[in-house]
Parts: C-alpha cells; structure tokens; sequence
C-alpha cells in the first residue's frame, strides 16, 4: 500500500475508525510485549541519522552528549510511572486530543499539529536527508545537493511500491543489522587505536596539519573525556544538561505521540513499564558504540574529521563551518570489511527512506485531518488526498531550501542543530502538559496564551540564530547576548518556566475549568471534574473515563459514580468496556451489533499483577543505580 492509497484508506473508514479504536491513546488493535516495546522505543530514537550526529559530536567535543542519551532514563521511567497511566485514564487517542479533552476548544490541538509539521521539517525531513546525502557523498563522492536528489527519487519509488507496509516489515531487522554492525565497527575501531585506555591521549592529539594560525580551534577540547562541564565556558554545561535537558526529553519521551502510541501498545502497564525500563538499558550503549567511535574517527583521520580551514572543509565535507558529521561515515567506509561495508551502508541508506516514508505519510495525514478538514469541513476523499499530497511536496521543497541553513548551523554538529531547534519548540509543550496533568486549575484560555508566547519567544531565538550563524574559526563572535552568553540549554530552561507563568496567570485571571462540562475530540460536551484528566485519576484502576460517544451513537445510561469517585469524571467500567470499545456508547442508529474493537485488547486500564509491579519497580532502582554510576565516573 503506498502513501496515497494509506491516505484514502484512513479517510474513507475515519467514522467507523473513531468508533472502533481501542480507549487507550495509541492502541492499534495489536498489542506488544515487553521486547517490542523497549527496542521500539529505542529504534524510534536511534535512527541512523543520529548516527551520524551522536558520532559528529563526540568526534567535536568529546563524550559530553552522552548525556542527551542518559538523561532519557528518568523521561522513560517517568513515561511509563507517570504520564501512561494518566493517557489511559483519559481514554484519548493522540496527545493532541488529551489536550483538547483537558481543556476543551479546537486551538491547541490545530497548534500542536501545527508545530509538529514545523518540526518535521527543521529537525526531521531535512536531517534526515542531509545524512543521507552526506552518506552517498563520503561513499561515492558525489555532490551533496546530487546525492539529495537521488534520495529523494528513490525515496518517492519506496514510497509508491512499499509505502507504510514496507517501513513496518523492515524496520525491526535494520535496527538490528545497524547496532550489531556498530558493535563490530567499535570493537574494530578500539583495536586500530590500541585499546579504551589509549583514547583519551590520542584523542588530545588528534589535530589536522592545515590550521587557522593565532586560534585555538583545531585543537581538542582539553574536558573531553568528562561528561559535566563548566556551566559558563562549557560546550555542554552540566547545569543546561541536567535542567534544560530534562525539560526537552520530557516532552520528547512523555508528551511525542511516537513515543507515547508505542507505550500505549504494550499488553499491560506492566509490559510498558518493562518497556521503558529495557529502552534505557539500551541507551546507555551509544557512548561505546557511537560516540566513542566518533571520536575514534578524529584520531584516525584528524585531516578531514577535524578541518578546521574553511577551503579546506568546503573541499572535504561541502560545510565551510566544520566536517564533524562525516566521521561515522567516514568509519563505516575505511574500516568495515568489504561484506559489511556494504551491508552497513544499504541498512543505513534503507533506514533513511523508511523513516522519510513515515514522516511523508504521517505529515500529509496529520495537516489534512487536523487543519484542512476543519478549514474545509465538507472536503472529499479526492480533495484531501490531493492535499496530502501537496503538502508533502511543500515539506519536501521546504526542507531542501532548509539545507544549507542545517548545513551550516552549529558549528557544522547535526545533532547539536537538532538540539538547539528543539530548545526552541518544545519548553512551550512540556510546561503545558506538566501543568495540564499535575494542577486542575490549569484552563483553556492560560495554556493557549502560554503556548502562544512560548512560541513567540522561541521563535525570536531562532531568527537570531538565522540571522547570526556560530562564527567560524578565527572570527570574532558579535553575536547578541542572548545567543553568545545565553546556551540553548539554559534558554529552554527560561523558555519553559515563562511559558509556565503565562499559563498560570493566565488561569488565574480566567474563570477556573467547568466542573461539569469539557469539550471532546468532536467539539461535543462532556464530563469534567476538578481535577479533570489529570494525575489523581490514575489511582482508580476500576474505573474507566465516561467517554463522549462519537457522531451517530447515543450515549447509554451512565452507571451511578461511587461517593469516593465523585471528584473525578469516570464510571465503572462495565465487563463488556474492556472487550468492546464503544463503552458507554450504545449501537448506531440502524444497526444490528455495536462496534467492537478489532484484535486482540491492547492497554486499557492501569491495573498490574502485584508480582510484576514489584520486579518492574526493583528493576527500575537498579536502572537508576546503574545510570547514577556510570554519570559519576565518567563525571
């Protein structure tokens, strides 16, 4: 099935889709093991486009960005303890809609769609493409803008013949062959330089013969082996790594609807928690496999990995700012034997297209059932798969203008452009989401205005970045004081907490959420209460959330709320909720059976074997433990 027959299948069945999904956000009418949901979790955050950045960046700057890894630990334990149970409790779909559920109108979801399209194409398409292309550049020696242009051609041939259904079969085994071959092209890459031992010397020494006289930046960062750096003069500095940090894997661990719907398809808080728990285990690999051969990269080949000269990286890599994206790459086609290079590299190469294929898909699907069916209600089929259509097209040409901006922002650090835009977009989303869940004071009017000043404020930050590029080696940084002196890192800390104050002001200033009434998904009214979809919910695993029935099925008798639930907007949940999914919605007018859920129960209540909740929670403090020394001795 290609991307436009997807595209036309979901429009056509969106009705009976809306009446038949499971209650839990997410759920697909499959469910998945413990297994499946940690190594999703992980292959959703380790593309091989991070590859390259993880690798860029440490041959750069040393193993500081490990942590942007390992602080996912804390995001993912709070994941599945925290925010899941409270997206089941809530009965939603997607994060967009928990929102719209919360405080009810139309605005914020069209905002979060919004900016998820804008995300796509700063930190998703057009990174995506530029590793690609840089890629082919490194192994064939064509030119960069060439090498995109095949990408996307045979991106577009991926696309038509195997669409969704080929990125679904496919991604598993790529993840596999591509960490099994990092394995391999680490240990081969310790052993060229001697050993662990001998990295930290001859990563010192790693400096290209071709330099900028009277600098300092061909030579290696002298803290390149500590993880915590100074919070003023640091590249990485511990204190924006610890806060701001925090603050961007929280919204892109508990409030991303990637992440979120993978979680939500586990078999049983349990299993999600097991997930989580798995996926962290896994991230503490990229330093080795990763980040250190990275560095190792460096050493080898100081010249082309390390330029520094402006002619001389432009020759090199395309990127007068800097050739640290080439070193995996680089790895990959000098040292991996000639069977695995070239499995390594088609792996990679397949890896991009399907994670372009899924952000084609998922951007046209997202603007045309988010924004345009509520601009155009009466739109058909025909209109909205052209539309979807068009909109990737403006996504794809959007990104490749975006290319020479990514290419030379940062100091020429993919991953670090990454960080930087996200620092940028998402304070704004994590402020709200923390209050939405943790204060029922928290109402329409002050989230929407907070949203809207965070974006303006990060908005502003991004102009000034545009209009004031990281200077290169050897010039004079005249850059405003808000992006010398202020880090990305620390920015996100002020962004999220003034997005915060605007929320709460304006929440206050406004009359506090209806105790009795909350817009729905449709626009339709529905049950609130004070502490409406929010933390305390999550205690009644027995009840279930009394859902707004969806156009067409008129809503049964509510059963009567216990005296010790009437604080919060659930029923008990009847037998047949858990099988069936309409739940409080009786039939359709004119039909002989209600609308059952298809395939097995996924996750629908927070309810978990005493036996199984004590290993996760004693597998949970080993994790942290684990995590906490491997920051401390690396600190």
């Amino acid at each position: 099935m290609g991307g436009g027959d997807l595209l036309v299948g979901v429009l056509r069945d969106f009705p009976a889709r809306r009446a038949r999904v499971p209650v839990a956000a997410g759920a697909t009418g499959t469910s998945c093991s413990r297994p499946q949901i940690g190594a999703s979790l992980f292959a959703s955050s380790e593309g091989s486009g991070l590859f390259i950045g993880l690798a860029g960046t440490g041959a750069a700057g040393g193993i500081a960005v490990t942590g942007f890894e390992w602080n996912a630990t804390y995001a993912l334990l709070a994941l599945a303890w925290v925010f899941v149970p409270v997206y089941i409790s809530a009965g939603i779909l997607t994060m967009p809609e928990y929102l719209q559920r919360r405080f009810g109108g139309e605005r914020i979801r069209v905002y979060l769609s919004g900016l998820s399209l804008l995300l796509s194409i700063f930190t998703k398409i057009s990174t995506d493409l530029y590793s690609g292309a840089l890629f082919v550049h490194i192994c064939l020696g064509w030119n960069l803008y060439l090498s995109t242009v095949l990408m996307l051609l045979v991106t577009g041939l991926y696309t038509i013949a195997g669409g969704l259904a080929a990125v679904i079969y496919t991604d598993t085994l790529q993840t596999l062959i591509m960490v099994l071959g990092a394995i391999v092209l680490a240990v081969r890459a310790f052993n060229e330089i001697g050993g662990y031992p001998n990295l930290e010397e001859a990563y010192l020494k790693a400096v290209p013969s071709k330099i900028v006289p009277n600098t300092t930046c061909h030579l290696p960062r002298a803290d390149a082996m500590h993880l915590f750096r100074d919070p003023v003069s640091g590249d990485l500095p511990w204190t924006g790594m610890t806060f701001g940090l925090s603050i961007m894997a929280a919204w892109y661990w508990c409030t991303d609807q990637v992440i979120v719907q993978r979680s939500l398809s586990a078999k049983s808080l349990s299993h999600a928690k097991a997930g989580s728990i798995l996926a962290s285990y896994l991230k503490m690999l990229p330093l080795f496999v990763i980040i250190m051969p990275g560095m190792i990269s460096r050493v080898l080949y100081p010249d082309a990995v390390a330029c520094v000269d402006p002619e001389e990286c432009t020759r090199v890599c395309g990127a007068a700012v800097g050739c640290s994206n080439i070193a995996y790459p680089k790895l990959v086609v000098e040292l991996m034997p000639s069977g695995l290079r070239g499995l390594m590299i088609a792996v990679m190469m397949a890896a991009l297209m399907s994670s372009l294929t899924s952000i084609f898909n998922s951007s046209s699907t997202l603007f045309t059932m988010d924004i345009w069916r509520r601009l155009r209600p009466g739109a058909g089929e025909r209109e909205l798969l052209l539309v979807g259509r068009v909109v990737t097209v403006v996504l794809v040409v959007l990104s490749v203008v975006w290319l020479p901006i990514l290419q030379s922002s940062s100091g020429g650090q993919l991953y670090v452009y990454i960080q930087a835009v996200t620092s940028s977009l998402a304070p704004p989303v994590t402020a709200v989401f923390v209050l939405a869940v943790f204060w029922p004071r928290a109402n329409e009017q002050g989230a929407f205005w907070g949203l809207m000043a965070g974006l303006a404020l990060g908005l502003a930050r991004m102009g000034l970045e545009l209009a004031y590029p990281s200077p290169r080696c050897g010039v004079p940084d005249r850059r405003p004081w808000l992006l010398a002196d202020l880090h990305y890192l620390h920015f996100a800390v002020l962004l999220c907490a003034a997005t915060g104050a605007v929320v709460v002001g304006g929440s206050l200033l406004s009359p506090p959420p209806s105790p009795d009434k909350v817009s729905s998904a449709r626009g339709r009214p529905g049950p609130l209460a004070p502490d409406p979809l929010g933390w305390r919910r999550r205690w009644h695993p027995g009840l279930c959330p009394e859902l707004v029935c969806p156009q067409g099925y008129p809503a049964r008798a509510a059963s009567p709320v216990p005296p010790r639930c009437l604080s919060f907007p659930v029923v008990p949940c009847p037998p047949a909720h858990r099988l069936s999914v309409p739940g409080p919605c009786s039939s359709a007018p004119g039909s002989q059976q209600p609308p059952t859920a298809e395939g097995p129960p996924a996750l629908r209540d927070t309810t978990e074997p005493p036996v199984w909740a004590r290993v996760c929670n004693i597998n949970a403090i080993v994790l942290m433990c684990i995590n906490i020394f491997c920051y401390a001795y690396f600190a």
